[in-house]
């Protein structure tokens, strides 16, 4: 039998701030579609993440005077990933649709349990997986029927890179969480991946653009949202599990959408359909088979509620 999480209708204070997070996420696409029309891919990211580092270093500024070896070598990898999975995933969208994008990006949903099993060594339950499965299905109605002619070109490629970077990334925020600092290592991450964009600018050919306020706006604002994404992902994925917190991330594009309509797009129904499986396969992850024990431990047959993969990090 399966029975609900007692957490099933409320999420934890972690779950939460990712949800929020993922909400900002979703309203940077359009932002960053009408910023590509003044700018290279390289140039905004750089400055955007360059942006995220320098808010970062100002309130962690009395912290980074005990900056570690683990610290700045956490935040050198994840910033790598970030280099690679904005850069790449931008660089990306000059050659192909988003529609397309979005569908190879979606990949990182099931990339991440996968990549969680090898790297860290644990199995997700069998209902994360289902979560999985469904919120990749509605990345994919979402995506629309249109994005599935994929014949691997450069822009392709690059953007299947990203969506392994961008997988990277979750894990090894997992991996790092609660063994280096949280403020150093955001402010290093951020640092190093919007360093490694601008550094790569001459490398492609990619030229410093014309001024604009366009860019410039987009950019520095972005870069606050951005700041605070990392953040809160660092900080909320010490008790959230990989695998759980992409399942929540996968709401990104349902935000998208929603901004989008505020905007004046309308999504198509399989799209709708796609954002609702997103949201089932968030509230299916939550769900845990009972065991033969918890039937005998629960007094009068009672149901015993469970609280997932994770809970017993949140109980922490």
């Amino acid at each position: 039998m399966l029975h609900i999480s007692s957490r099933f209708s409320v999420l934890s204070k972690h779950e939460s701030a990712l949800v929020g997070i993922t909400a900002i996420w979703g309203a940077t696409f359009l932002i960053i579609h009408i910023a590509m029309n003044h700018s290279g891919p390289l140039f905004f990211v750089g400055v955007r993440f360059l942006t995220a580092g320098l808010i970062g270093l100002v309130v962690f500024r009395r912290a980074l005077a005990g900056l570690t070896r683990r610290d700045l070598g956490a935040g050198s990898a994840i910033g790598v990933t970030i280099f690679l999975g904005y850069g790449l995933q931008t660089w990306g969208l000059q050659s192909i649709s988003s529609s397309t994008s979005a569908f190879i990006s979606a990949l990182y949903v099931p990339m991440v349990p996968l990549l969680q099993w090898v790297v860290l060594r644990r199995a997700p339950r069998p209902m994360t997986w289902a979560g999985v499965a469904l919120a990749f299905t509605g990345l994919v109605l979402l995506a629309g029927p249109g994005a599935a002619g994929i014949s691997l070109s450069a822009g392709e490629f690059a953007t299947l890179i990203s969506a392994l970077a961008i997988a990277g990334e979750i894990i090894l925020i997992g991996l790092f969480a609660g063994k280096a600092d949280l403020g150093r290592v955001t402010v290093v991450q951020l640092f190093v991946g919007g360093g490694l964009s601008l550094l790569m600018m001459p490398v492609v050919g990619e030229p410093v653009p014309a001024f604009s306020w366009v860019w410039l706006t987009a950019a520095v604002g972005l870069g606050a949202a951005s700041y605070l994404i990392q953040l809160t992902m660092n900080w909320a994925q010490r008790t959230v599990s990989p695998t759980r917190a992409t399942i929540i991330y996968a709401g990104e594009p349902v935000w998208g959408g929603v901004i989008g309509r505020l905007a004046g797009d309308r999504l198509p129904g399989l799209a709708l359909l796609g954002a609702v499986l997103i949201v089932v396969g968030v509230l299916v992850s939550e769900l845990k088979p009972r065991s033969r024990r918890d039937r005998v431990a629960a007094p009068g047959g009672a149901e015993l509620l469970s609280g997932g993969e994770d809970s017993g990090a949140r109980s922490r």
